[in-house]
């Protein structure tokens, strides 16, 4: 009896009827694959797809359709840090997928070191991913082509929809508010709805690596310079990030608004999408604003500009440097960002 082994796939050929994609990552990282998502979609305008994220992102789910038509919640794997390990919701996790039998599973977690094992135990037809090694290996149930390390995350997620036949010129990112987002403001903070667009800038002096946050002295020096030429200046962040907010109100000389609470990131964008400018770390509200085309400036001094940075360069401005980087040169892109305003 002779065995045969199976020809290797025309990846750009396939026509699978149910896709998942594992994306289990914080917001700054899904806004930066939600242009490979819609790419994806145009590719497959008729398949069934489901993002596999951390919980917080079935929000995200319900604002990209119809580019995504279900969310499944990630319970966690070892060795991967976005969430704690969920053993007993891990198993009947894994059941899940298996019995929803997709023709394909798409990797967007990363390199693959780890996360190229999540996605083979999902039970899919086939994989596409990639991969830590420097070469190309297909295969009739595998597509793995090299981790681009060079490209900026926005492409490299395109780059792998790329590989399946998709056009991905399109690297606009987005993130679409809702009518709900409005009420939520009006309702918990009317003294920031009724804010007049295009008064006041925002400063974010949050990350969730604390290693990525510029000094609370710098924040405040920033905001002190921009209220005295007259804008109204709010401090915003999470609702952990509250007694960080008040730290640098408190080292301020100048009035400004508390805006750290406890509304939604929904919320907080409709804040964001009528103030003249943003400066923040590198963090999620930092793509947030890439999204809604809001100016900004954004602090680097721990992480990668050239993977996490804005691609807009026209209206957003990045500073840079080895360490914290001073007051002078941010407050210059600022400026140079905004409209002349005393008063």
């Amino acid at each position: 009896m002779s065995t045969s082994t199976p020809h290797p796939v025309d990846w750009q050929r396939l026509e699978p009827r149910r896709i998942c994609v594992l994306r289990a990552l914080q917001l700054g990282d899904l806004i930066c694959a939600g242009p490979a998502l819609r790419a994806l979609r145009r590719r497959f305008p008729h398949a069934h797809i489901t993002l596999v994220g951390l919980r917080w992102s079935a929000d995200f789910v319900q604002r990209m359709h119809p580019f995504i038509d279900e969310h499944v919640e990630f319970p966690g794997w070892p060795g991967l840090p976005e969430c704690p390990v969920d053993d007993a919701a891990r198993a009947a996790f894994l059941q899940r997928m298996r019995d929803s039998e997709f023709d394909l599973a798409i990797q967007l977690q990363g390199s693959g070191r780890l996360s190229n094992d999540v996605v083979r135990a999902f039970g899919a037809r086939r994989i596409a991913a990639h991969h830590p090694q420097k070469r190309i290996m297909l295969s009739a149930t595998e597509g793995l082509w090299p981790y681009p390390e060079q490209l900026h995350e926005i492409h490299r997620n395109l780059h792998l929809i790329g590989r399946l036949g998709a056009i991905h010129d399109d690297d606009r990112v987005t993130f679409p508010l809702m009518q709900r987002d409005q009420t939520e403001l009006l309702q918990r903070r009317l003294d920031l709805h009724r804010l007049p667009p295009g008064g006041y800038v925002c400063l974010h002096p949050g990350a969730r690596d604390a290693a990525k946050r510029w000094p609370v002295a710098c924040f405040a020096a920033i905001g002190d310079a921009l209220a005295s030429c007259g804008w109204v200046v709010v401090i915003t962040g999470s609702e952990t990030e509250q007694d960080l907010a008040a730290r640098v109100i408190s080292a301020m000389h100048h009035r400004a608004l508390h805006a750290a609470c406890d509304i939604s990131i929904g919320a907080l964008s409709v804040l964001l999408s009528r103030a003249r400018l943003l400066i923040s770390n590198d963090t999620g509200v930092a793509h947030i604003a890439a999204a809604l085309g809001l100016p900004s400036v954004v602090v680097f001094f721990a992480t990668d500009p050239c993977r996490w940075g804005p691609l807009d360069c026209r209206h957003h401005a990045v500073i840079q440097a080895d360490g914290p980087p001073p007051v002078r040169a941010v407050l210059n892109a600022a400026l140079h960002l905004l409209p002349h305003r005393t008063g």
